[in-house]
């Protein structure tokens, strides 16, 4: 059956003036990945990204270090991250922001955690997008990925549309969706297999490129 590679984007620039950046970590992991991808035979005949640069550089990362490139990524913005920061702003648009809100991670994955699950419960009326609108965006990825005619597709984007794809391929419920957010790893692979009228969840939150001789340097979440 045809593979999807849903990828994390690397390490991106939290705290910073431009989140949409990759660190120089974010590149070499992504470096690192591609080679892994080679050693494992894992090279796509098909590429999608999000429309961030983030997604882009991580995409460009990987294709450096499998040593050639598989052709021209198709870009759909379905693969794009929700707004994060407008989605906390909303929420806390009454003035009651706690201190750190964006730039302290402990206490912007906390407030992000307690937001979604409102989001998605429909408690946030001002959010920049509906998590209705998120969803099908998302679930419009999907179909164009795999209607695309790849028998492996290696796809790269964000933490919260992978949790969505992950949790919407397993029918999970209410909460799911940010609980594989949270725990997903920069360049980390959720793999599928899919057919004509199926698409299943093989694999979540794969690190090949990982191991316990640069594990300290190369594991990161944000």
């Amino acid at each position: 059956m045809p593979e999807l590679l849903l990828i994390r984007h690397g390490q991106a620039s939290f705290g910073k003036a431009d989140y949409d950046v990759l660190s120089d970590l974010g590149w070499d992991q992504a470096r690192e990945l591609g080679r892994a991808l080679r050693r494992l035979g894992l090279v796509p005949d098909r590429l999608f990204i999000g429309a961030q640069r983030r997604h882009r550089e991580t995409l460009e990362g990987i294709v450096e270090g499998l040593g050639f490139g598989p052709g021209d990524a198709t870009v759909h913005p379905g693969l794009n991250e929700f707004d994060f920061k407008a989605l906390l702003d909303a929420r806390f648009a009454g003035g009651d922001a706690p201190e750190g809100l964006h730039d302290d991670r402990k206490t912007h994955f906390r407030m992000l955690r307690d937001t979604v699950l409102d989001w998605e419960r429909g408690q946030i009326p001002n959010a920049p997008e509906s998590w209705e609108a998120f969803s099908a965006r998302v679930e419009d990825a999907r179909q164009a990925i795999t209607q695309s005619g790849g028998q492996r597709v290696l796809a790269v984007s964000s933490g919260g549309a992978i949790g969505r794809m992950v949790s919407a391929a397993m029918g999970a419920g209410e909460g799911s969706q940010i609980k594989l957010q949270l725990q997903t790893k920069n360049c980390a692979m959720a793999r599928f297999v899919f057919g004509p009228r199926a698409f299943y969840l093989h694999s979540f939150n794969e690190v090949p490129h990982i191991d316990g001789e640069n594990e300290a340097r190369l594991l990161t979440y944000s």
